[in-house]
């Protein structure tokens, strides 16, 4: 569930990485790059973008440009709670995400260039998934990075809307569609999203997302429990096998886990809901659970 990262390279001023996954995974982050520098014969990595801060897209941010030298620059909107590391401006609080510090050099304004191997990259606002988010679209070759704004299936958890305000939550639906209409006047030829393989059927793309936030606007709560779900399985994916005693508990200590339970599913109590969504991703073979009631990640 770590995102996609993206090496930009550039023989002469050095490589852009796009995204640098979870914390946890910033070892294997690191080795791939250092391989993947060696292999094309890149100076080093001279600058670290992030298409937003969630924590599954900028984890290895600390460790890459301590090992680098490098610079990190960021989306506006968070710079200032970045630079003083304010995890509940940040959401890592909130969703009980962890995130090594790190300090950002630079904002990431829509409608400036980054201009790398002889290309130049457009920064575009890209909220709806998240208010901060930008994606990347280079022109000459048709390349977009679109972050969780679109993957082939969908999009990424709205998370404006997962808390059940009016307002709020049709705020965050009418930015993602948005969002994707913008996407839809970009003459793309493979887009490489935040999570999932690279496409290039970007009609078909647009088509099954309209599709999805139809139904999700429609219908809010099946929003929320979607994800309610996908949040643990980011959850389970960080800390690892758990007694299912130990992590239920740790969910109902979780902000946003409650926060979307009294929103939409407070007739039910909060521990028999949290039970029966990991009993739907049992199911659905998204988690395992042992004999002895321990959970994985499948």
């Amino acid at each position: 569930m770590s995102s996609n990262s993206l090496l930009l390279h550039d023989e002469n001023q050095g490589a852009v990485l796009v995204d640098s996954g979870y914390g946890s995974h910033q070892a294997q982050t690191l080795a791939l790059v250092r391989h993947a520098l060696i292999s094309q014969r890149m100076p080093s990595l001279r600058l670290i973008v992030n298409t937003h801060l969630h924590s599954d897209h900028c984890g290895g941010n600390a460790l890459l440009s301590q090992h680098f030298g490098c610079e990190i620059a960021i989306p506006p909107g968070e710079f200032d709670a970045a630079l003083a590391w304010d995890q509940q401006t940040l959401s890592y609080e909130s969703t009980g995400q962890s995130c090594p510090r790190f300090k950002p050099d630079h904002v990431l304004r829509p409608g400036t260039l980054i201009k790398q191997g002889g290309r130049q990259w457009q920064v575009l606002a890209a909220p709806g998934h998240d208010p901060h988010s930008i994606i990347l679209f280079e022109p000459e070759s048709g390349i977009l990075v679109s972050a969780d704004a679109l993957w082939e299936h969908g999009f990424g958890i709205v998370f404006p809307a997962i808390t059940g305000e009016g307002l709020e939550t049709e705020r965050g639906f009418a930015e993602v569609e948005a969002s994707l209409n913008l996407i839809d006047t970009l003459p793309v030829r493979l887009v490489v999203p935040g999570h999932g393989p690279a496409f290039s059927d970007l009609a078909g793309a647009l088509q099954r997302a309209r599709k999805k936030l139809d139904y999700f606007r429609q219908n809010p709560e099946r929003h929320a429990r979607h994800a309610a779900k996908a949040l643990i399985m980011f959850r389970l994916l960080e800390v690892g096998p758990q007694p299912q005693a130990n992590f239920v508990e740790s969910l109902l200590k979780t902000p946003v886990h409650l926060a979307m339970w009294r929103a939409y599913f407070a007739q039910v109590d909060a521990q028999a809901w949290t039970k029966e969504l990991l009993t739907e991703l049992a199911h659905h073979g998204a988690l395992k659970m042992s004999p002895e009631m321990e959970l994985s990640a499948h």
